[in-house]
């Protein structure tokens, strides 16, 4: 009889069953997981398969509480509408919610992360040792993406036009743990000198103090996005529960129903495909 072919496999460090026990990372799940980690420890252990520090903890769940809810933000009011218009989908109004992250909202911790490592990975001599050094990369940072007419990811802010509060607070928090690294550190610059370029001062917002705090954590850049809608989930699961009690989304909906105006077809002039008059 011939052998069987040797069946594939398909290694991962993460979970894993057998008949009578649960691995995850390597730890069993029930005695050793659950009721000892927390949640925001074991996703940041999950995203680098490396338990974190307390630290590092403390740090990764001040950014998860920074980012979990900013009030009735597109993503809130998405999510609502979907749960008003499907509330027999409550998964579809988280995803709905969720798929509303992008460059305006939450993909602002990305980016900013993105655009410091980026500045950083230039330099040929290691980082700057003191906030003059800091401050003159930051001004070379700043004038090369305004030379770009680019915007700064993380500066500005459409309500915390004096300040934004969660700023001070992850520059205070990761500074008592030892991680104010080269990413907050120009981050923070940024703050100090960009009035030079600009021309005016903008504050540093949170999504964009959350992006260089994860950066300096180490976690990879292509997950920043992800840990922020990590966070936001949780503020979805709130904003549907308040909806549930306390519901708004019917009244958004007929605000703009009720308050359309009618105008004449605007036909878009761009150029026409080949062969059409």
């Amino acid at each position: 009889m011939p052998e069987k072919p040797n069946a594939p496999e398909y290694p991962t460090a993460l979970g894993a069953s057998s008949l009578d026990s649960i691995t995850l990372l390597g730890q069993d799940l029930a005695a050793d997981v659950m009721g000892e980690v927390g949640f925001g420890e074991l996703a940041f252990w999950l995203a680098t398969q490396r338990r974190p520090t307390s630290g590092e903890t403390r740090v990764f769940e001040a950014v998860l509480a920074a980012l979990a809810d900013h009030g009735f933000t597109p993503t809130a009011i998405t999510a609502r509408l979907t749960y008003l218009s499907a509330p027999d989908s409550i998964q579809g109004a988280i995803a709905a919610g969720l798929l509303g992250g992008g460059s305006r909202f939450l993909g602002v911790t990305e980016d900013c992360g993105r655009f410091l490592h980026d500045a950083l990975s230039t330099l040929e001599n290691g980082h700057p040792t003191d906030e003059a050094g800091w401050d003159e990369l930051a001004l070379a940072t700043v004038r090369s993406r305004r030379e770009a007419r680019g915007l700064i990811p993380g500066l500005g802010h459409h309500v915390h036009k004096q300040g934004d509060p969660r700023t001070p607070r992850l520059f205070q928090l990761a500074t008592e743990e030892g991680l104010f690294g080269p990413h907050l550190s120009l981050f923070a610059a940024i703050g100090r000198v960009h009035p030079q370029v600009l021309g005016s001062t903008l504050p540093l917002n949170g999504a964009g103090v959350c992006g260089a705090a994860l950066a300096d954590l180490g976690l990879p850049l292509d997950l920043l996005r992800a840990f922020a809608l990590l966070a936001r989930t949780a503020g979805l699961i709130g904003q549907l529960a308040e909806e549930m009690r306390n519901p708004v989304a019917n009244d958004i909906f007929l605000s703009v129903d009720l308050n359309n105006r009618p105008v004449p077809p605007q036909p878009h002039d761009g150029p026409r495909p080949a062969g059409h008059a």
